[in-house]
């Protein structure tokens, strides 16, 4: 077992404590929310405080929390507060520098689009701009606002329903879905780092809709494996049935190759080609291989 330290949370400071949440916690998209005030003037901010929790009705929720350092509130919260609309842009990586530029804590009244060189477009349902260069934008209406408390630090939950919706065409695959590597999101990570999504995918089959057999089915020998690690094990367990022995005996029959393996009784290499059958997402073959012994 690895080393751990173990915090209360009331016996560090706040700003230590939000350094390990927002480290601990990621990545985290990122809400690019337009608002305009009461004058009409448009203000456009980040929040990584964010994610999308329900479809029917479509809710957005984003929390912009009180600033550490003195406790005072957002122009984005203090804007929603007073004309319940917002406009929830996405980021991709061609505009991440720019979503940057416009998270800096500009006077009131300031209008970021412009200090970050982005461009305006006009909502068709509410009030505050668009992004222009937004892959996605979300034209919203503000259902409640839920502080979760009055000291620095404190969220403000952000109630967000979606009356209308724009997407690029240009990030949109042969379904009509929208493609993880076209659309090139960027999310948030612990102090001035980021991450690129597009770089990190891979894709992981859905459970069966049947029940998968389990970790627990696997046989010992294979379950306490010095080579198969636990991503490895996930995968053999969401199998509907483990291969029978005439299964096995067939796949050995095909496979000469593994059959001095078999011979030499080495558990090791027969899991270590076992696991390369894993990585190409050959799960049936991989068991096989297993089960030849």
């Amino acid at each position: 077992m690895a080393e751990m330290v173990s915090i209360l949370p009331g016996e560090v400071s706040t700003n230590r404590l939000h350094r390990y949440l927002l480290g601990a916690v990621g990545p985290r998209p990122i809400a690019f929310a337009s608002t305009r005030d009461d004058k009409g003037r448009p203000n456009l901010s980040p929040f990584s405080f964010f994610n999308v929790f329900s479809a029917n009705p479509p809710i957005l929720i984003f929390s912009p929390a009180r600033r550490v350092r003195n406790n005072t509130t957002k122009h984005t919260l203090e804007n929603v507060l007073k004309t319940r609309e917002v406009v929830i842009n996405i980021v991709d990586y061609d505009m991440v520098e720019q979503m940057s530029l416009a998270s800096t804590e500009y006077a009131e009244g300031e209008n970021e689009f412009i200090k970050a060189g982005l461009t305006m477009l006009e909502s068709d349902m509410v009030e505050p701009y668009r992004v222009a260069e937004s892959p996605v934008q979300f034209e919203c209406r503000v259902n409640k606002v839920e502080p979760l408390g009055k000291e620095g630090g404190a969220g403000n939950l952000i109630f967000s329903e979606v009356v209308k919706i724009h997407i690029d065409t240009s990030i949109l695959d042969e379904n009509e879905d929208i493609d993880p590597y076209k659309i090139d999101q960027v999310a948030r990570m612990g102090g001035n780092w980021y991450t690129r999504a597009v770089e990190g995918l891979f894709e992981i089959p859905k459970p069966l809709s049947t029940l998968g057999v389990g970790v627990d089915r696997i046989p010992k020998d294979i379950r306490f494996s010095k080579i198969l690690t636990g991503n490895d094990l996930g995968k053999l367990g969401n199998v509907q049935q483990i291969p029978s022995l005439e299964e096995v005996a067939v796949f050995k029959q095909s496979n000469i190759a593994l059959q001095s393996i078999i011979d030499d009784q080495d558990f090791n290499k027969l899991h270590l080609i076992a696991q390369e059958y894993l990585n190409k997402n050959d799960v049936l073959s991989a068991w096989k291989i297993l089960l030849a012994l």
